[in-house]
């Protein structure tokens, strides 16, 4: 059977939202609608062996994976967690690629969703892991806040004017200023916009609280240990709060007690 032909068979029972095209190398790729975390479309491959057909990411779901997760290796429990998302949708994972065999060309569009469901699942696992990450900064920052005898409450909850409450990561008070500290921290690029952007909109929401405290300030405290942030990212929000790198102490705590 060509592409063509393969194609044709896969789109009888997806609906147009599917996509079916050649494969670079072998089979045909099938552009979904589903997507990773950061928006990228999910693709999965389906390929002719044996009598039958091969469902595959060719590795693509571990390897997204692996990219947004800089520095922060998979745990147990998010091996564990991979496992179960096979388990639960009858994926072999092998080699780093998850795969579905069928037999019949009516089961096709079935297991092309399958698989791609698998994919997203999988990718999700990096929720999991960026807050291994944020919580290991935040425990560091906590530690050091400690060390200069400052004063703070951690993971502080406070409505904006829409309604939405907010989780403030700490909250300081020294005699001559409180701080509201929304700490960024990420390994992930395509992670940046989203994360910048909900500070950003969480400071606006906020700023009604500096009426009834003149010597309130928000900072913005990047952890510059990954590669990630640009200037264009500090400057979006600096418009709203202060901006602070954690790679810089000194900085931020002549921010914390400022005047």
């Amino acid at each position: 059977m060509n592409s063509i032909e393969l194609c044709a068979s896969i789109g009888k029972s997806l609906p147009k939202l599917f996509e079916c095209s050649a494969a670079p190398q072998e089979g045909v790729r099938v552009r979904t609608p589903l997507m990773y975390p950061d928006g990228g479309i999910v693709d999965v491959f389906v390929l002719e062996s044996g009598g039958g057909y091969t469902v595959t990411d060719f590795g693509d779901a571990l390897g997204w994976l692996r990219t947004q997760s800089v520095g922060v290796r998979r745990s147990r429990k998010q091996h564990l967690l991979i496992d179960d998302v096979c388990q639960t949708l009858g994926i072999d994972f092998r080699d780093g690629q998850l795969t579905l065999r069928t037999g019949g060309d009516n089961e096709l569009g079935e297991t092309v969703l399958r698989l791609a469901q698998a994919v997203v699942r999988v990718s999700d696992l990096w929720f999991t892991m960026r807050a291994r990450s944020v919580e290991t900064t935040a425990d560091e920052v906590g530690e050091w806040l400690r060390e200069k005898q400052i004063p703070f409450d951690r993971g502080v909850s406070q409505p904006g004017r829409s309604g939405q409450h907010w989780t403030i990561d700490f909250r300081t008070r020294v005699p001559e200023r409180t701080s509201l500290i929304f700490l960024l921290s990420t390994g992930s690029r395509p992670a940046v916009r989203r994360i910048t952007e909900r500070v950003l909109a969480g400071c606006v929401d906020l700023s009604h609280l500096k009426a009834g405290e003149p010597n309130l300030g928000f900072i913005s405290l990047f952890d510059d240990t990954s590669d990630v942030w640009r200037e264009e990212d500090f400057a979006l929000v600096n418009t709203a709060a202060d901006v602070a790198l954690w790679s810089r102490p000194d900085e931020f705590e002549q921010l914390l007690k400022a005047g």
